[in-house]
């Protein structure tokens, strides 16, 4: 039984705004998935998204999670969709103003990139763009979608990591030093998280 001062909360019978609250207060740090996408008619598109994570070493698997704007999909997902391929790029505490002017609702003419005064160079074996200030990217190809509910209202987009690409003084062989990263967190509502601030070492049992 649970303690007595805990209170219970049957998901099915909460508005969808307290569910998303909820759980986006509960499951924290998340990572920030900035995702880089290529439109049809040959637009970059740029969106960070906090539900986001790795998912296997091997094969190389992250996921993202995009929800839909009144049932439609946003432009990250349409474009990921239509060409099958998508980069990751991490935020660290420099980009993270950028990286929140990124996260508007802005047409799909608009070009994030330009609107946040960053640069895109092309993948090495994707057609997505890669954000050329961000400490590290990774190339995607879509392996598997999931769509969450019917009608859909999330759909779990699964890729495969065919490139990574580290700015080299974070490196130590294949080690990234996490201090060095800076990388931001997401927290609940406006709020997010540095690394730094919290960082510290555990031993794993033998």
């Amino acid at each position: 039984m649970p303690p007595n001062d805990t209170t219970t909360f049957d998901p099915s019978e909460l508005e969808g705004v307290d569910r998303y609250k909820l759980l986006t207060g509960l499951v924290v740090p998340r990572p920030i998935g900035w995702i880089g996408t290529l439109g049809q008619d040959g637009r970059p598109n740029l969106a960070p998204f906090s539900f986001f994570t790795v998912v296997a070493g091997t094969p190389p698997t992250v996921l993202f999670s995009p929800g839909r704007r009144t049932g439609t999909p946003k432009d990250t997902l349409a474009n990921a969709l239509a060409k099958g391929e998508f980069t990751v790029n991490v935020v660290d505490e420099p980009l993270a103003e950028a990286m929140n002017l990124t996260s508007g609702e802005y047409a799909a003419e608009i070009d994030e990139f330009a609107l946040a005064g960053l640069d895109a160079r092309p993948g090495d074996v994707v057609d997505a763009p890669l954000v050329l200030e961000a400490p590290a990217s990774l190339e995607c190809r879509v392996t598997h979608v999931v769509e969450l509910a019917d009608p859909p209202t999330n759909t779990v987009v699964f890729g495969e990591v065919v490139r990574i690409h580290v700015r080299s003084d974070l490196l130590d062989g294949t080690g990234v030093d996490p201090i060095g990263l800076r990388a931001v967190g997401r927290m609940a509502g406006s709020a997010y998280t540095r690394i730094v601030d919290g960082y510290f070492e555990m031993d794993r049992p033998d």
